[in-house]
């Protein structure tokens, strides 16, 4: 799936690849169980998940904040980050170039973090970690929640 984005983007998250649902739905966090709209509209202090998907990708782009994944390509039989395989990842570091006033890139999980941080290494930009927003990990959401809210500190 295309990024959204926008040129003037200061933050950028970055999921590892979308899952079935999500492909289905032509839709980044389709899964009605994913929590990814809940923990950024939290931490932008606006109720995402409560908007139509339009509305949610308008809201990101108002508040200059890219969405993408770090896969380009890959094998998974159904929608768990640990079972992809032969994975083809994304030029990340070609990507940020194109956003110059970018200021940091959070991951949403693991998977994501190892490949955008080894990607990502020395380009000066803020690298957070943040819990995967899947239901299957079962940090309860208040925990995610609080991780999450540092990404209020990358927006105007």
């Amino acid at each position: 799936m295309p990024p959204i984005m926008r040129a003037d983007a200061r933050l950028l998250v970055l999921g590892s690849l979308p899952g079935e649902a999500s492909l289905k739905a032509a839709r980044y966090y389709a899964h009605p169980q994913n929590q990814f709209w809940r923990l950024l509209g939290e931490a932008l202090g606006e109720p995402l998940a409560a908007l139509d998907y339009a509305q949610r990708v308008e809201r990101l782009l108002t508040r200059r904040i890219a969405l993408w994944d770090v896969i380009h390509a890959a094998r998974r039989e159904g929608s768990l980050d640990q079972a992809i395989s032969e994975v083809e990842e994304r030029d990340l570091r070609g990507f940020v170039a194109g956003l110059p006033e970018l200021r940091a890139v959070a991951f949403n999980g693991a998977t994501a973090a190892k490949i955008g941080r080894r990607a990502l290494k020395g380009t000066g930009l803020e690298l957070i970690d943040l819990p995967s927003s899947s239901p299957a990990y079962t940090l309860p959401f208040a925990g995610k929640a609080g991780r999450w809210s540092a990404l209020k500190a990358f927006l105007d």
